[in-house]
């Protein structure tokens, strides 16, 4: 009990913290404050702009310090009420001596100054000027230019989230996350252009404060306190620089600070592994830097020893850089060397051949991923590849839509396959390949694009869209410029998870059909051991759950499709009739599919004078096959209808007799695999029907 109130009485505090410091920065500006105070608050002021600054450095993403803003314009308060607190005292007891305004501020100016009063006001205007003209301006610049483009890149980021959350490499709480980090940014860098100007007007108000404090200390102390000119210029411009020194390098910190925030680019490294990184790890550049710096150094009056200094110091380290670049390939080799079978005399030798076993009979995998020696990256689980938990992703995806659970993919690498391609495989045969290019991202032309971007040409291997491979530096540009930018991970997620939709029927086996029975069974128990195998064979079970699939419905209401295979099996073994009484069953469920949420549903249909023709195709028992010449133009139509359809914004479904729907239903689905095809029995009583376009003999 003692514990949760010492917590909550922590909460009370820290929410009191943030009130109490405002209310405290306020009231230094008007009630005086002796010198002792002063020297506390000073030293308060610096001490949180070398936080700031440490913060700062340390900071890898610039999110991580989304209340910079905030504590910039709050340390700027806090310097100028210091002004306002340090100036009364000044000009109140100035004349006592340089110890009037507090130790701190007399020991600033004695460091700046010494004994020469105009070096050190040259030196204080320069270095306002430097955080003024330089510091300030260029953080507040690249914050400005930082939230314009971060505004202008939300459509194809949004873009790129929702291409995620439709393949099923992320979830709704994930897409849900990463929107509101990118708001977050836009939000960040524009309070921090607004930020940015209070620390411009600080720098302004600390030059007239400095002109104030002199003018006025020197009208104070000779007309009020009858001091000489001289020695009245030399002690108020002591404190006013001393006191303006105080105030202006936490201002100079804290400005440094905000350069390197908003100038920061998002990666997994501090400021200072980032520095050291990339500016000392290659030799190349550091002999060729020794080299110059050496040659500098041999010319004639010139400083020999620092530059010969510096030049041996470059060449040392480009030596040790080279010798451990050296051992970390070699490890790398090492460890990545495939052992080769020693060659085996089949007449006998020195060792010999083990007998031929099952063992040496490979099965073939339902699904099988296949990667260029490049791609190893993106499926090492030692190497954190980030493909391996989007393909769990797209199976957990798989599972919850199409209502089963879907094989594991294999994934292997090939060295007879070009370094960046890969293979999709399914039961040993390839269905899909691509390239993919670790470190580049892939930008698709959706079609609505504003400027093209640099990039080698190339074709989105899921849909076939125009697209680019773009380094990853002109990622932003191209989502501002409309491209949807998908990195080589999400590339190939996206191929495999379109494949796996196109080819359910195929992937559903005997086993997963085993699968499915034995978890309904744990939910109905009596239902499945009363009717399997008893009354309905697996077989026959998985023929209709596989016709189901092929025409893009899911199977997630089980219990429904078995209770209706129950009731039609005893009357038929006919597979095309049972899929037809279970789609019957779950008519509602393919209209919602189709249509969610409307009552009134937009169809195709077909001609009456087709259809009669088509009826008599089927009923005469020739196999149910056309006529070559009325099924080239029934496709053309068909194709026709359906774009215009599509065109439209709609859904291109085509009504038909129940008798045409499996015929109609085949002969379509290869060429027009958008057009789904229903028949009058799968429209419930509650829908109406509109007929928006009729599919005739002619051509289209």
């Amino acid at each position: 009990m003692n514990q949760i109130l010492d917590s909550l009485k922590m909460l009370k505090l820290s929410k009191l913290a943030g009130p109490v410091l405002i209310i405290l920065i306020l009231a230094m500006m008007v009630l005086p404050l002796p010198p002792v105070i002063l020297d506390i608050f000073f030293t308060f002021n610096i001490a949180i702009s070398v936080i700031v600054l440490m913060v700062g450095i340390n900071t890898r993403h610039p999110l991580e310090f989304s209340a910079f803003p905030a504590v910039l314009l709050i340390t700027t308060l806090l310097r100028l009420s210091l002004n306002v607190a340090s100036s009364r005292v000044i000009l109140m007891e100035g004349h006592t001596g340089p110890a009037a305004a507090g130790k701190v501020i007399e020991s600033f100016a004695h460091f700046l100054i010494g004994e020469n009063v105009a070096i050190g006001i040259i030196v204080f205007i320069i270095l306002t000027i430097i955080n003024f003209m330089v510091i300030t301006k260029g953080a507040g610049r690249i914050a400005e230019v930082s939230a314009r483009f971060t505004l202008d890149a939300m459509p194809g980021k949004q873009m790129a989230i929702d291409a995620d959350l439709n393949a099923g490499l992320i979830g709704e709480d994930d897409a849900r996350n990463r929107r509101q980090t990118i708001t977050e940014e836009a939000n960040f860098f524009g309070a921090m252009d607004g930020a940015s100007k209070f620390v411009r007007g600080d720098a302004m108000a600390g030059i007239m404060i400095i002109v104030i404090n002199i003018v006025g200390g020197l009208i104070i102390g000779m007309m009020q306190h009858d001091m000489p000119a001289g020695e009245a210029a030399k002690t108020y411009t002591l404190l006013t620089i001393g006191d303006g020194l105080v105030a202006q390098i936490p201002a100079l910190i804290i400005s440094t600070a905000a350069g390197i925030v908003v100038a920061r680019v998002g990666t997994d490294k501090d400021l200072s592994e980032q520095f050291i990184g990339q500016l000392f790890s290659n030799p190349h550049v550091l002999y060729i830097t020794a080299g110059v710096i050496g040659l500098i150094g041999l010319i004639p009056n010139m400083p020999h020893t620092a530059f010969l200094m510096i030049a041996g110091s470059l060449a040392a380290l480009a030596w040790w850089q080279e010798k451990r670049q050296q051992r970390e390939k070699l490890a790398q080799a090492q460890s990545s060397q495939i052992a080769t079978p020693t060659a085996l005399s089949a007449s006998g030798g020195e060792q010999a051949m083990t007998e031929v076993s099952w063992n040496d009979v490979q099965p073939v995998d339902m699904l099988g991923l296949e990667v260029g020696y490049r791609l190893i990256p993106l499926v090492d689980r030692d190497q954190d590849g980030e493909l391996l938990r989007r393909i769990r992703g797209i199976r957990k995806k798989m599972a919850q839509e199409m209502g089963f659970l879907v094989a594991a993919v294999h994934i292997r690498d090939n060295l007879e396959i070009r370094p960046n391609a890969y293979r999709i495989l399914l039961k040993g045969v390839e269905v899909g390949v691509g390239d993919a290019y670790i470190g580049q991202f892939l930008a698709i032309n959706p079609g609505h694009v504003s400027a093209e971007v640099p990039g080698t040409p190339t074709t989105d291997p899921t849909f076939g869209l125009p697209a680019l491979w773009i380094d990853a530096a002109r990622r932003e540009e191209a989502q501002s410029l409309g491209y949807t930018v998908v990195d080589a991970s999400t590339v190939v997620a996206t191929h495999l998870s379109n494949l796996l939709q196109s080819h359910a029927a195929e992937l559903l086996g005997r086993e997963e059909v085993q699968a499915l029975i034995d978890h309904q069974a744990k939910e109905s128990p009596k239902l499945i051991e009363d009717l399997v195998p008893k009354v309905i064979a697996v077989g026959i079970l998985q023929k209709v759950l596989q016709q189901l699939l092929s025409d893009g419905l899911n199977i997630r209401d089980f219990r429904t499709i078995i209770e209706t295979l129950a009731d039609h099996v005893p009357i038929t073994q006919d597979i095309d009739e049972l899929t037809a009484a279970v789609r019957t069953a779950l008519s509602r469920a393919i209209v919602q599919q189709l249509f969610p949420g409307e009552n009134e549903l937009p169809l195709m249909s077909l001609d009456p004078q087709l259809e009669n023709i088509l009826l008599q195709a089927v009923q005469s028992k020739a196999g149910g096959g056309l006529e070559p010449g009325l099924a080239e133009n029934l496709l053309a139509n068909a194709a026709h209808q359906t774009e215009e359809v599509e065109n439209q914004g709609l859904n291109p479904v085509l009504l038909t007799p129940p008798g045409l729907r499996p015929l109609l239903a085949r002969f379509l689905r290869r060429a027009l695999p958008q057009l789904r095809v229903i028949s009058h029995n799968e429209i419930p009583d509650s829908k109406t029907i509109r007929i928006i376009a009729v599919i005739g003999a002619g051509k289209g």
